[in-house]
């Protein structure tokens, strides 16, 4: 795939937005200045134009141009700069040897662009005027009316707007270049941050954990910078979790390996009359804790990562204990245990919590089956089922304070007890209790362990 430089883009871009802006600037500049230099120029025109036409006077009868005889050029113009024609009614009163060309005459001075022969541009003003009497009186009734031509050339004029079109231009061609070459080191300076965050980057991979980008100054980075970080603290996680499921799932493995094997040698070795069953049964024993191990560990991983979600809905809770209880009888009479359900007397057959059945039948069947699986032999585990929350209670003399600290971690177990367990109970239950939105905690009073479930009233739907 192609690719194209953010930088070169950012300085094409920037650099065409200038020339732009600088040009159409420069245009509006130039109409201005052009328009401001032309009314200048015309007002001036017509300022001599009404010079002319106010030395037009009526005397004895006739119109003269400062007491000069009519027909006589007495207006001091130069031939080279100025040209004029004044008729009254059919007469000609002054003119320069060469009248400026004819221009249509109106109510309001006209003001045009005229052409001598020899090709000299000119600007024309024309004018209607009744002139004055001598006196200083208006003109009597049926008295002529005068027109008047005057030009003058307008070549200063084209060179000064042309030096003003050739300044702004060059300031324009100026300004562009100064743009050009400053906009990739502008640019470059802009983008600082993106090359800090893009050296950061270069550090974090799996091998670095918890390696994240340094916060930025920049308002449009900073979202950008939080959202990665975001994305690498979730995928950090989820590493985690495979290193714990990977590690914790080798070191059942192995242990439990190494049983089989070790009772595979023995039976090869020094066979001890043992009938095929027995070692059958044994073999069946181990291949199903690592079945055990391997299912709460792949669900402990699926909750803790969000797979799995809690869907609430009304569960009956005294059915649930019973068939929990009815499921570890077994292993209890086995040990020699006495399993005590005690509920409320505000819970009855009736009473339902709003919850994931499966979630929370996970709590429950690893709180209990942890009490039957560690409580001393020929003890009680003890079950109270109130409107708050459900209690499990066992003996647990070889627990101490400390130890509780140690609950809900994967594959801590206390001392030799409870053989055939991969300590998971406790963390899944914990991740399940937390996926339900309840709390699970645990205390140690009179060498007795109690494990307690807490929901909110909301929860509650009896």
């Amino acid at each position: 795939m192609r690719t194209i430089s953010l930088r070169a883009r950012l300085t094409v871009l920037l650099a065409v937005a200038v020339l732009v802006a600088l040009g159409a600037a420069a245009k509006i500049v130039d109409w201005r200045a052009d328009t401001e230099m032309q009314q200048r120029f015309d007002a001036m025109l017509l300022a001599r134009a009404q010079s002319l036409a106010a030395l037009t006077q009526i005397e004895s009868g006739r119109i003269v141009v400062d007491a000069a005889d009519a027909g006589t050029t007495v207006f001091p113009g130069n031939a080279n700069a100025s040209w004029y024609a004044l008729r009254c009614g059919r007469t000609s009163i002054a003119r320069t040897a060469e009248a400026p060309p004819l221009v249509a005459v109106g109510d309001e001075p006209v003001f045009a662009d005229a052409q001598l022969r020899d090709g000299r541009m000119l600007r024309v003003v024309a004018l209607q005027f009744k002139p004055m009497l001598a006196d200083g009186h208006a003109a009597p009734p049926g008295a002529p009316v005068c027109t008047l031509r005057y030009a003058l050339a307008r070549g200063p004029l084209d060179d000064l707007l042309d030096t003003l079109d050739f300044i702004l231009l060059g300031s324009l061609l100026g300004a562009c270049l100064v743009v050009m070459l400053a906009t990739p080191w502008l640019v470059r300076r802009g983008l600082r941050p993106l090359t800090v965050l893009n050296d950061a980057m270069a550090g974090i991979g799996p091998d670095t954990p918890g390696g994240r980008l340094p916060a930025s100054d920049t308002r449009e980075l900073a979202p950008l910078v939080a959202r990665f970080n975001e994305v690498l603290a979730r995928m950090d996680a989820g590493l985690a979790r495979e290193r714990h499921f990977a590690s914790g799932l080798a070191h059942e493995f192995r242990t439990r390996l190494a049983e089989l094997r070790a009772l595979v040698d023995v039976e090869t070795r020094y066979p001890g009359g043992r009938d095929t069953s027995s070692v059958l049964r044994d073999v069946g024993s181990i291949g199903a804790e690592l079945e055990a191990t391997v299912t709460a560990l792949l669900q402990l991983t699926r909750i803790q990562s969000g797979l799995e979600r809690s869907q609430p809905e009304s569960v009956p809770l005294a059915p649930l204990l019973k068939r929990l209880c009815a499921r570890h009888l077994d292993a209890a009479k086995a040990r020699g245990l006495r399993l005590q359900t005690e509920f409320a007397g505000s819970v009855d057959g009736n009473f339902a919590v709003e919850a994931e059945p499966a979630l929370l039948e996970i709590v429950l069947d690893n709180l209990l089956g942890n009490a039957v699986a560690y409580a001393p032999p020929g003890g009680t585990v003890a079950v109270h089922a109130g409107r708050t929350g459900i209690e499990v209670r066992n003996a647990a003399p070889s627990l101490q304070p400390e130890d509780l600290a140690n609950f809900g971690q994967r594959f801590w177990r206390k001392g030799s007890e409870g053989t055939g367990h991969a300590g998971l109970g406790l963390a899944l239950a914990s991740a399940a209790a937390r996926a339900l939105r309840m709390t699970l905690s645990f205390d140690l009073e009179d060498h007795a362990v109690r494990a307690a479930l807490r929901w909110a009233a909301t929860q509650v739907s009896a």
